[in-house]
């Protein structure tokens, strides 16, 4: 078991030592200077500093950077030699120093502000939509991986657009096979509901939300017209990088209250017995199980559950 760990450990240090390698050529950090500026990358780093920040000390600008204190002294030397920052003392603590760019500094940071973005529009370009929007996704995946601060990132529900219910059929047929082994009819069959939905849907009475962390979708859950009084909640999704916050059940609940506000009478819903998760959230809800049947669906036997819940006010 040792040998295997070890074994993984190494290809996932050597597979993030690639990508670094990779990812520093492409955007140009192993050039002396940073975008043919006069400027290596750390310089570049603490121009940026400067300018977004209101006169910032050395010792704030060192710790959003986590650059040594000896390297960052000569860097801020340097740029008070090129006549690009200025410093004043802190009246509190003489050993502190405030600092601002001079006009210099300000256009220093602007033309190499222009040449980076101008860079990397460069490089976007050169991409499909879809491939565009698929980078910009796996970066912020990592960005929010490796920071250690991922529950500051708030989840944010908004109503179905075009290109959702691609997402929303490709991660039921992607995430189902993976966690329960079911097969490929599944994923027909949310192709069917989502179809239907949009076929039929009728936003007086009908609801799709969809749940977007750092502008990726994690999530999804469906409230559809059963009839005048019952409304029915289909497809609940919370993919791996939405779980572990409660999604789910704030999901849920935007039925529920949904549902109120439109009048209906219930909320009904199907799901399945080994959907251990799933059912906690709907039994924690309020619903009730009202009916099981077995069933061999998607490559799977299972125990197919009917649930419902009252949403007349009890006297």
């Amino acid at each position: 078991m040792t040998k295997i760990y070890e074994a993984d450990q190494t290809s996932g240090v050597d597979a993030v030592r690639r990508f670094n390698r990779f990812y520093t050529r492409k955007i140009g950090v192993l050039d002396q200077q940073l975008l043919q500026s006069p400027y290596s990358l750390a310089e570049a780093r603490v121009l940026f500093e400067l300018a977004r920040r209101d006169e910032p000390t050395a010792k704030e600008i060192g710790a959003e950077l986590g650059l040594d204190r000896g390297y960052l002294s000569r860097i801020i030397q340097s740029f008070m030699d090129k006549g690009l920052v200025t410093r004043k003392p802190i009246p509190e603590d003489r050993r502190q120093f405030r600092l601002k760019l001079t006009t210099k500094g300000r256009l220093a940071f602007g033309r190499l502000n222009r040449s980076s973005h101008d860079d990397v529009g460069a490089m976007l370009q050169t991409l499909p939509t879809r491939s565009k929007q698929d980078l910009i996704n796996a970066m912020a995946t990592i960005e929010r991986l490796l920071d250690g601060e991922a529950d500051r990132s708030e989840i944010v529900l908004r109503p179905h657009r075009p290109g959702d219910m691609g997402w929303v059929i490709q991660q039921h047929g992607l995430l189902y096979v993976q966690d329960y082994g079911w097969d490929i009819s599944f994923e027909g069959l949310v192709a069917d509901i989502a179809a239907q939905f949009l076929k039929n849907f009728d936003p007086a009475f009908e609801c799709c939300w969809i749940a977007e962390l750092d502008g990726c979708r994690v999530g999804s859950v469906f409230l559809v017209k059963e009839s005048a009084e019952v409304a029915k909640l289909r497809l609940l999704l919370v993919d791996p990088l939405g779980r572990g916050r409660g999604l789910g059940k704030r999901l849920v609940e935007e039925c529920i209250k949904f549902a109120r506000v439109r009048g209906y009478r219930k909320i009904t819903l199907w799901t399945q017995s080994m959907l251990l998760a799933a059912r906690g959230i709907y039994e924690n809800a309020g619903f009730v199980r009202i009916a099981s049947e077995p069933h061999h669906s998607f490559g799977q036997d299972l125990v197919g559950e009917t649930w419902e819940l009252s949403l007349e006010e009890k006297t």
